[in-house]
C-alpha cells in the first residue's frame, strides 16, 4: 500500500556562517602578511604561501559547502522525488528508486537514494554539541520521516547490510 504523500518541499537546517568567515579571514591575515613581506623587501618563508593557498581553499570549500545547502530542496510527490542542490537536480519516480543505503555520520545519517540512472544524498538531522552545549544542527530536520516515506513509497525492502557488503552499523534497502 502506498502512503498517501501531501507534497512538501524540505530544506535542510543551515549551520552558521562563521567557520567560513574565520576561514577567509585567516587566508586574508596571511595573504596580507605575505605581500608586506614581498614589498618591504624581506624574505617570505616557503610556508607562507603554501599556509596561504591552503586557507583559500578550505575557505573556498565551506563555501561551496554553505552555499549548496542554502540552494538544497527535497520535494516528496504524489508519483517522485524531487531533489535540488545548486550542482545537482535529481528527479526519480518511485518506481526508479532502487535501493537506499543509511551510513551512521558524525551528525546525523548520511542517506544515499540509488535510481537506476541518478542518485541523490542527504543528511538527517544532527545536532553538533561540545561539552553538551548545542552550537548547532545539520541537515533535514525531517530527515527520518523523509527516508521512511522514500522506503514506503519505493516499496523497498530491508536487507542485512552483510549481505550488501556493508558495514554492520549501516542500513540498506532494495527492491526484492
Amino acid at each position: 500500500m502506498k502512503a498517501e504523500l501531501v507534497v512538501h518541499e524540505f530544506r535542510p537546517k543551515l549551520i552558521p556562517r562563521r567557520g567560513e568567515l574565520i576561514a577567509w579571514t585567516g587566508s586574508l591575515i596571511v595573504g596580507a602578511g605575505w605581500v608586506i613581506l614581498a614589498v618591504i623587501g624581506q624574505g617570505v618563508n616557503l610556508l607562507v604561501p603554501i599556509v596561504f593557498i591552503l586557507l583559500s581553499l578550505v575557505a573556498a570549500s565551506i563555501s561551496l559547502g554553505n552555499w549548496m545547502d542554502r540552494k538544497t530542496r527535497l520535494s516528496l510527490e504524489s508519483s517522485e522525488v524531487v531533489y535540488h542542490n545548486g550542482l545537482r537536480s535529481v528527479r526519480l519516480d518511485w518506481a526508479e528508486i532502487q535501493e537506499v543505503r543509511v551510513f551512521p555520520a558524525q551528525w546525523g545519517r548520511k542517506v544515499q537514494v540509488i535510481g537506476d540512472k541518478a542518485y541523490f544524498g542527504f543528511s538527517t538531522l544532527g545536532e553538533v554539541k561540545v561539552n553538551d552545549r548545542l552550537l548547532g544542527q545539520t541537515g533535514f530536520a525531517d530527515g527520518e520521516m523523509i527516508l521512511q516515506r522514500i522506503i514506503e513509497n519505493a516499496h523497498l525492502n530491508h536487507v542485512q547490510p552483510s549481505q550488501a557488503g556493508l558495514p554492520e552499523n549501516s542500513y540498506y534497502y532494495a527492491r526484492k
